[in-house]
């Protein structure tokens, strides 16, 4: 089986030694796309476009955020390579997601969605189809975490001493405002009710240590209630270990015979 890798940050890096680690049915030749970049591949075949990729390629693995998969994304579905993003957010562009559909289509392609740093998407996928009235995502992050962000215009990050609002306002927005940010706000809103249904709230905390997530639903199945925090890669602060895990889940699914 032969797996592409888009990026060569954290969480790419992470996938591809879990790949190199793992037994998941046949065995798995890696190629990294790269464009412009020179790294120690590890004895992975580097290429810098899709049209340089293998003709047999199975799998691409976008783990190198927003701008990649607008580079990237529709060529690969177009060559009727399957492929599998964290980068959520990028959704929230219209044409994107439209181009995205339609270059599957045309390429006998699909692309998956991992979850990224977050979960119970089934939940809301399934309470989706009885009709959902109200989705809240709530994300809280140390300062330390927003650094880099739009939060820095709104806050003092160095100075903050207690929770604190920094955006408040649709998914859509969130994740466009958030472009590095909000790939949860995003994964949220594409399973339950939709980018501009779906409210977001965004907070620096200077009493936690680690990422919080919760969403709140509301609908005809009833109410539902999600939490979690999540730690970061040991290599990148900013990157979710949970989001590197969910890009494993994602190949796995794709290789075994049961699955979710």
């Amino acid at each position: 089986m032969k797996i592409g890798i888009i990026g060569s940050g954290a969480i790419g890096t992470y996938v591809a030694n879990i790949l190199k680690e793992k037994e998941l049915g046949p065995e798995i030749i890696l190629t990294r796309l790269v464009p412009g970049e020179v790294i120690d591949a590890g004895g992975i075949t580097c290429v810098e476009t899709v049209n340089d990729l293998p003709e047999d390629i199975s799998l691409m693995v976008d783990c190198a955020g927003h701008a990649a998969l607008v580079e990237h994304g529709c060529a690969i579905l177009e060559r009727g390579i399957q492929l599998i993003t964290v980068s959520l957010g990028a959704l929230a562009d219209p044409a994107l997601s439209e181009a995205l559909k339609h270059a599957a289509q045309k390429g006998g392609s699909q692309l998956h969605l991992a979850s990224g740093a977050i979960g119970a998407l089934d939940c809301l996928a399934a309470a989706k189809v009885g009709g959902l009235k109200d989705v809240t995502y709530i994300g809280r992050k140390p300062p330390c975490g927003w650094r880099g962000s739009p939060a820095e215009n709104v806050l003092d990050l160095d100075a903050l001493d207690e929770v604190a609002i920094h955006f408040e306002g649709s998914a859509r927005d969130a994740a466009t405002t958030y472009p590095k940010n909000a790939n949860v706000a995003a994964a949220v809103a594409i399973a339950g009710a939709g980018f501009e249904n779906t409210k977001v709230k965004l907070m620096a905390d200077p009493s936690i240590s680690s990422n919080i997530h919760e969403v709140q639903a509301s609908g005809d199945f009833g109410k539902f209630y999600f939490r979690i925090e999540g730690l970061p890669l040991p290599d990148n602060p900013r990157s979710s270990a949970l989001a590197a895990m969910s890009v494993i889940s994602a190949i796995e699914r794709e290789t075994a015979p049961i699955t979710f």
